[in-house]
């Protein structure tokens, strides 16, 4: 019996968990962590310039960290990072489905606008943003100087409720919550204008009538990807790093907030501020090529599995 004609006799939830099943490989949040682990040394390097205010050009960086700490500080962090990093890409998709379905339902609209791909995007990233803000705090006040004196995750996060209290780890968050705007709707919208331009191109609708020809038969989920595995790829890729372009300053800002004490506590204006006056412009951008290295094979592999798992789970 052919795989579509069994899955066709169980219940819809049983078939969804047949198809996770049998695709093989492992699950979302797996991919996130195993790539967040291979970009680790990138958001190490990018945290040295915002967080250490580290003035070296990058090989000459690469080169301190590899004598002083060893091959093992450029992960530095990075298990704080994917408690984060894994469950704010898994919230922020899904959200972002929830959002841009239910704004689909009240307008009533057969597609969903750029306008309400705008709000969708915005709300999914500002809803992952205040669930995962306190780990990329914690994260922070680790890589920060004196950090490795507070201990691991346990210790910094008591260290911060007991000295600062628990508010303390959403320091940073107006930033943030304000950048989530530009940036979930430049994340979205570049991506959904890019793969609307391909599929209305002649390749596009060729691609399309193709696969429509092949849906009797048994295709793998890669070849049911509507952009192709490259084209998703690519095209993930140019999606986030307009959004890192567009709003890193505001992450610069972030981490600075992140790093303040009680006693010399600035809010978001005066941090920002203080920057330009002690930097220039040039300080808003400061580790900026580490950070769209990371990005580029972040953003690009979270579209494929995301619509990769669209396809498997047959999600619409």
């Amino acid at each position: 019996m052919a795989r579509k004609e069994r899955e066709a006799l169980l219940p819809p939830d049983v078939a969804a968990a047949e198809r996770a099943r049998t695709t093989g490989g492992i699950g979302n949040e797996g991919r996130v962590a195993i790539l967040g682990t291979f970009v680790a040394p990138l958001e190490r390097l990018k945290l040295e310039y915002v967080v250490c205010g580290e003035q070296s050009n990058l090989f000459a960086l690469i080169h301190k960290i590899a004598t002083t700490q060893g091959l093992k500080g450029f992960w530095k962090g990075n298990f704080v990072n994917i408690l984060r990093t894994a469950p704010f890409k898994a919230i922020n998709f899904y959200a972002y489905d929830t959002y841009r379905k239910q704004l689909l339902k009240l307008s009533g609209n057969e597609e969903t606008t750029n306008f309400e791909r705008f709000l969708a995007g915005a709300a999914a990233g500002i809803t992952a943003t205040i669930l995962c803000i306190p780990m990329d705090t914690i994260r922070t006040k680790m890589v920060a100087p004196g950090g490795e004196a507070l201990g691991g995750v346990i210790r910094v996060f008591r260290h911060m409720v007991e000295t600062e209290g628990f508010f303390s780890l959403y320091k940073g968050l107006v930033p943030s919550l304000v950048s989530m705007a530009p940036s979930g709707a430049v994340f979205y919208g570049v991506y959904d204008v890019l793969k609307t331009a391909y599929l209305r191109s002649p390749e596009g609708r060729n691609r399309l009538a193709l696969m429509k020809r092949q849906q009797r038969e048994e295709v793998n989920a890669i070849d049911q990807l509507e952009l192709g595995p490259a084209r998703t790829l690519l095209y993930g890729a140019i999606a986030g790093a307009c959004a890192e372009a567009t709003t890193y300053p505001f992450e610069v800002v972030r981490r600075h907030l992140q790093m303040q004490v009680q006693a010399n506590k600035l809010n978001a204006f005066a941090t920002f501020m203080n920057i330009v006056d002690k930097g220039g412009a040039p300080a808003l951008y400061a580790g900026m090529i580490p950070s769209l290295l990371q990005v580029l094979p972040s953003a690009s592999i979270s579209y494929f599995v995301y619509e990769f798992m669209k396809i498997v789970l047959k999600v619409e």
